[in-house]
């Protein structure tokens, strides 16, 4: 009977390739990651992984189609995802070749750290030192644990190297849940985040839909009661009584700076109070 294992000259079958994976970590509640994972227009599954954490599985994989390799799949996403949210994103991704990390965050430029299947690490101390940084980690402590995973040790390969990674973080509030652990199959992460209790299936349905949802969580924020409701109405307000009587002074006296200041004031409080009455018809 055919076997999906190969075999070495001695007749011993050899292990087989590790198959490409990968996980999407957001540092944000599901509820602000959700709309914002739309935009990527990939199906993924999305579920908690600790108080202040999310993690986004691909359900399906892009990376067996168009000649991508896993890592560039996931750097592209993690860098699309971070520029239009405050939080970072990180990408782990791993393949029978080698596994490695991708952090971006904001416009700033992703850092990124690989290492070979057999553990040998590949990639810039500077990457560990800035991803440290950016994610608020403990200079000493947390720092020496990263620092231990670019030098070299026989005993682990990359998948340790990623579970080593993963250690760090849970100091910094990460739980992923059982079973969502690099190094498992695309199939498997699948299978484990669909029974997670509250995981949500992200899909594209259109630009309406998406930019409504990332409308939602920005109404929610800090600045939401400026945006829409009776604090927003009465700004919207102020800033039309103010503007528009502006605007005719500066024309009458011929002042082009008072023109155009009341011009914006007039332009915003009438944006603010539509914004107000079409979100209220949504």
């Amino acid at each position: 009977m055919p076997s999906d294992a190969t075999a070495d000259s001695t007749g011993t079958p050899a292990p087989q390739a590790r198959p490409a994976g990968a996980l999407l970590l957001c540092r944000a509640a599901p509820a602000a990651v959700g709309p914002a994972a739309k935009l990527l227009r990939e199906r993924m599954l999305l579920t908690q992984a600790g108080p202040d954490w999310s993690v986004l599985v691909p359900e399906g994989k892009p990376w067996l189609r168009g000649g991508e390799r896993v890592d560039s799949v996931l750097a592209g996403w993690a860098a699309a995802l971070a520029v239009s949210v405050p939080w970072p994103v990180l990408a782990l991704w791993w393949d029978a070749e080698h596994s490695g990390y991708t952090l971006a965050s904001g416009f700033r430029r992703p850092v990124g750290y690989v290492w070979l299947a057999n553990g040998t690490p590949v990639g810039e101390d500077e990457a560990m030192r800035t991803f440290a940084a950016r994610l608020g980690l403990d200079p000493v402590l947390d720092m020496q644990s990263l620092e231990e995973l670019t030098r070299s040790d026989s005993a682990a390969d990359s998948r340790a190297r990623l579970l080593g990674l993963l250690a760090v973080l849970t100091r910094a509030g990460l739980t992923l849940p059982a079973g969502l652990t690099p190094g498992e199959p695309a199939d498997r992460l699948r299978e484990v985040a669909r029974v997670q209790p509250g995981a949500e299936r992200i899909e594209w349905s259109s630009w309406r839909d998406a930019v409504r949802a990332e409308l939602d969580v920005v109404e929610r924020s800090a600045i939401g009661p400026w945006l829409r409701g009776p604090k927003a109405s009465t700004a919207a307000a102020v800033q039309l009584a103010v503007g528009i009587p502006l605007t005719v002074w500066g024309l009458r006296r011929r002042g082009a700076g008072w023109a155009v200041a009341g011009a914006l004031l007039v332009v915003h409080g009438a944006l603010g109070l539509a914004y107000d009455r079409l979100r209220a018809w949504d």
